[in-house]
C-alpha cells in the first residue's frame, strides 16, 4: 500500500522548499507547523545522524476549509491533520524529493461519506500541486 504520493524535482534544497510552500498556497493550504528534522537530529543525536537523513523537513499543510469539513464530519479525524508535506534531499543527491501524504488514507479508516469527499478534494489539490512542482525547474 502505498500512502504518499511523491515527486523527485531537479531543484536545489532552496527552490524546493520555496516552490513547495508557493504550490501548497496556490491550493489553498497553509503550513501550520514545520520539523526540521536534520536539526533535531543534530541536536538530539549529532552530527552523524544529521548528515545521514541529509536535508529533511515536514510541512504540516492544512486547508482551513477542508479540516473545518473533515472534522465537522468525523471530529477524531484531527489526529490525522494536518496533511504532511515532506520535502527531502539526502547527502550525495542531485535532487529534492517531495511526498505528500495520500488523503485517501483517511478513507480507509473511515466509512464516514462526507471523509470520502473531502479526502477526494484533498487528493485533487495536492495532486496539482505536485504537478506544479514537477513542471518547475531551476
Amino acid at each position: 500500500m502505498t500512502y504518499t504520493h511523491s515527486i523527485t524535482v531537479p531543484l536545489s534544497w532552496n527552490d524546493a522548499v520555496q516552490n513547495t510552500r508557493e504550490a501548497l498556497s496556490e491550493q489553498g493550504f497553509g503550513i501550520l507547523t514545520e520539523i526540521n528534522v536534520r536539526a533535531t537530529f543534530e541536536t538530539k543525536l549529532g552530527t552523524e545522524a544529521a548528515d545521514a537523513v541529509g536535508d529533511y523537513i515536514i510541512l504540516g499543510a492544512c486547508n482551513p476549509s477542508l479540516a473545518s469539513r473533515a472534522l465537522a464530519a468525523e471530529p477524531s479525524l484531527g489526529a490525522l491533520l494536518p496533511c504532511n508535506v515532506v520535502v527531502r534531499r539526502g547527502p550525495d543527491e542531485l535532487e529534492t524529493t517531495i511526498e505528500a501524504i495520500d488523503p485517501q488514507t483517511m478513507v480507509q479508516l473511515s466509512s464516514n461519506p462526507a471523509v470520502r469527499e473531502v479526502a477526494d478534494e484533498a487528493d485533487t489539490r495536492l495532486h496539482t500541486a505536485l504537478a506544479r512542482l514537477s513542471k518547475t525547474q531551476k
